[in-house]
């Protein structure tokens, strides 16, 4: 079916059973960035590949709503489609909630799957429908109605995260979130989040794809745990260890019926923005809900001693094997047809050479040309370019490894270059020195830095419309909160232990994508009378490619940072090189 013919379908549905508007999220039931195949009903329902994105189906109309990471993707896929898109944040552009409340009649309905919508976002829409006292169905599966050979929740077994890589036990972990537990006065805490689930039990699965969770909810109480996961997924081993732990284990399912028995003595603390609203109105009557911000977020976020040193080994184990992947594509290239996905799988090859290694930390960028024009671009069988010397090519990639999780990103030259190509690229290279090498005060958060970044651009005229960069996990999910570089206002400090990607980039649709990704660390600078400095260490350590860097542009402070850091790459990889891998890395750091 295309996507003509499924919205058909959807709407028979709808007439059926009495629908004007179906809202379509991109989350699952656990409010997850990247989904199992199970829940990506706005996937299949609109045709859009991205990440992120709502759409919403009316009777005569339909709507999707991205942002600018996925402005050029979504125009591409949803041309012809009936479905129109919604460029999110660009001036004069209503919200989905905005439009849902201009187009509904009154006294209409609304349907959505609630376990795929949050409390929050439950509230703002109920809030904005009131005055048509329309009426929102989260009891229903609208896609799932017409969505008839769905993929089932994978099955695949859960293992344990050994502390000796986590550098924290369970039982410590849980002390923690008994203590924050205490602090508000609550007794239960519901945790429907996977990556926190996993990070607090020292778990992890495979039921997301480059995603290391496990389909489960938490319940936190006082003196025990209780996890729900399909009985199947455990072995009697891991069931035993986490026993002794005092970790209860129940049915997947079994998480309604459990929070229906809480009594008027209970006080369950859930985060809004985190929990689902089918598992919120599956909360007994009589039990006290505390809303508040999730408690393992923060525990989460900040690294410990052990995880630290393991992240930087990290890296320079996936620095290792991008030397080897660059040096094979531009020895390569000139002779052979190489396509995006080749060096894409190229990439995995080598990386699958690595101690510890277990899997891509998520989804390659591998693009060519205008393709990397498109933030997240993914290459397909039958849509993608042959390389060719000349231009750029752009490689964003990571890994996962039992002890750290990594996201780097490269634009290779492999050519001859235009004068604005060049341009552009030491702008990115500007911007990237400017926030690696700022001193901030304690309290600043990363919206208060983001600017840093866009100066160097904003100075020539140019923007990039996402944000700057963001949290990584620690074999875990390789977008974590609550961080990030943004120009929205975020109001969460950045703490020494937290790691951040600074990734600014130009996108000239039709032209070029140029982007460039290092990972940071937040360490302590110094101490004054006028209060506590931080600044940021780098973690990523892998050549720049000097070839599409112009000099001139770069003030002596700048080029002193290039040309210390190509040092520090050098001294860094080398030692893990062969000759001829070696050689070429002293061409592509040498001093400029």
């Amino acid at each position: 079916m295309n996507t003509s013919e499924k919205l058909s379908q959807l709407r028979t549905w709808m007439e059926k059973v009495g629908i004007d508007a179906c809202l379509v999220p991109s989350a699952d039931a656990h409010m997850s960035e990247y989904v199992g195949e199970y829940w990506k009903s706005r996937q299949w329902i609109s045709g859009f590949t991205g990440s992120a994105g709502t759409a919403v189906i009316a009777r005569e109309d339909a709507g999707l709503w991205t942002d600018g990471r996925y402005f050029i993707q979504a125009a591409n896929q949803l041309e012809g489609s009936g479905i129109r898109l919604f460029k999110m944040g660009e001036l004069g552009v209503p919200g989905h909630e905005e439009w849902l409340a201009e187009i509904l009649p009154q006294g209409g309905c609304l349907a959505v799957d609630g376990r795929s919508l949050s409390v929050s976002a439950f509230n703002k829409l109920s809030a904005l429908l009131a005055d048509k006292s329309v009426s929102i169905r989260t009891d229903l599966d609208p896609v799932g109605a017409v969505w008839k050979d769905r993929p089932a929740i994978p099955g695949d077994k859960l293992y344990l995260h050994e502390a000796v890589y986590a550098g924290k036990t369970r039982t410590e972990k849980l002390a923690e979130v008994r203590k924050a537990m205490k602090a508000r006065h609550a007794n239960f805490y519901l945790l429907p989040v996977l990556d926190e689930i996993c990070w607090l039990f020292n778990i992890r699965g495979n039921d997301i794809p480059h995603n290391p969770y496990v389909t489960s909810y938490a319940v936190i109480g006082e003196n025990e745990a209780y996890l729900f996961v399909d009985p199947h997924k455990v072995d009697e081993a891991e069931r035993k260890l986490l026993a002794e732990d005092g970790v209860q284990l129940q049915a997947y399912g079994q998480i309604y019926a459990f929070l229906a028995k809480l009594d008027s003595g209970d006080s369950i603390l859930l985060d809004p923005e985190k929990t689902n609203a089918g598992l919120y109105r599956s909360i007994s009557a009589s039990a006290r809900k505390i809303l508040s911000e999730g408690l393992v977020t923060p525990l989460k976020a900040i690294k410990n001693e052990v995880e630290i040193p393991n992240i930087r080994d990290s890296y320079i184990k996936d620095a290792v094997a991008l030397v080897k992947l660059f040096k094979w594509l531009k020895d390569t290239v000139p002779h052979q047809a190489v396509t995006e996905i080749d060096a894409d799988l190229k990439g995995l090859e080598f990386r699958k050479e690595l101690p510890l290694f277990v899997d891509l930390s998520f989804s390659t960028i591998s693009a060519y040309g205008d393709h990397a024009a498109m933030m997240h671009y993914r290459a397909l069988p039958d849509f993608q370019y042959t390389l060719k010397s000349e231009g750029f090519y752009l490689l964003d990639s990571g890994s996962h490894f039992l002890n750290g999780t990594t996201d780097i990103t490269r634009t290779l030259a492999l050519g001859n270059l235009t004068e604005e190509q060049k341009k552009d690229f030491t702008l990115v290279l500007k911007s990237v020195i400017a926030l690696s090498t700022a001193k901030f005060l304690y309290g600043t958060t990363g919206s208060h830095l983001d600017v840093l970044a866009r100066k160097p651009m904003w100075d020539k005229g140019l923007d990039y419309k996402c944000g700057t960069g963001h949290g990584v996990g620690y074999f875990s999910n390789v977008h974590e909160e609550p961080h990030r570089f943004n120009q929205k206002l975020l109001n969460v400090r950045l703490e020494p232990g937290m790691t951040i990607t600074v990734e600014p980039g130009v996108y000239k649709e039709g032209r070029h994508g140029i982007r460039t990704e290092n990972t940071l660390l937040v360490i302590r600078d110094e101490t004054t009378e006028f209060g506590s400095f931080l600044r940021f260490e780098t973690l990523c350590f892998l050549p720049i490619d000097r070839n599409a860097i112009d000099p001139a542009l770069l003030s002596p402070f700048e080029l002193d940072w290039i040309n210390e850091y190509h040092q520090q790459v050098y001294d860094k990889l080398s030692v893990h090189l062969d000759d001829a891998h070696k050689e070429w890395l002293k061409q592509e750091t040498a001093k400029l």
